[in-house]
């Protein structure tokens, strides 16, 4: 989906090599594939960061993996003093921006 509105003149600030639009392509189709064959296991997620988001695979769409992230207990995340059942976290992660994806036994 893309808005344009008329009138307005426009600078590109930023575009893609053609390369880079192929391989970026190729690798969300790559990664979606792999996802799908690991949906509901338990994962460890590093990004290029160096963060590291240990959950289960919930599902992945258009180069973003959804990871559900169990919370410690006694803290419940962003509901405090809210039933038990909001103590589950589910973290969107961008597939450019991720380095390793780790099956967890």
């Amino acid at each position: 989906m893309s808005v344009q509105y008329s009138g307005y003149q426009h600078q590109t600030l930023y575009q893609a090599e053609p390369h880079m639009s192929q391989t970026l392509h190729s690798a969300r189709e790559r990664f979606k594939q792999l996802c799908r064959q690991h949906v509901n296991k338990h994962v460890r997620i590093e990004t290029l960061d160096g963060d590291v988001f240990e959950g289960t695979l919930l599902h992945c769409d258009k180069g973003i993996v959804y990871i559900q992230i169990p919370q410690s207990p006694g803290h419940r995340a962003f509901i405090p003093g809210r039933p038990p059942f909001f103590n589950q976290t589910i973290l969107p992660l961008v597939l450019y921006e991720l380095l390793v994806i780790s099956l967890l036994a």
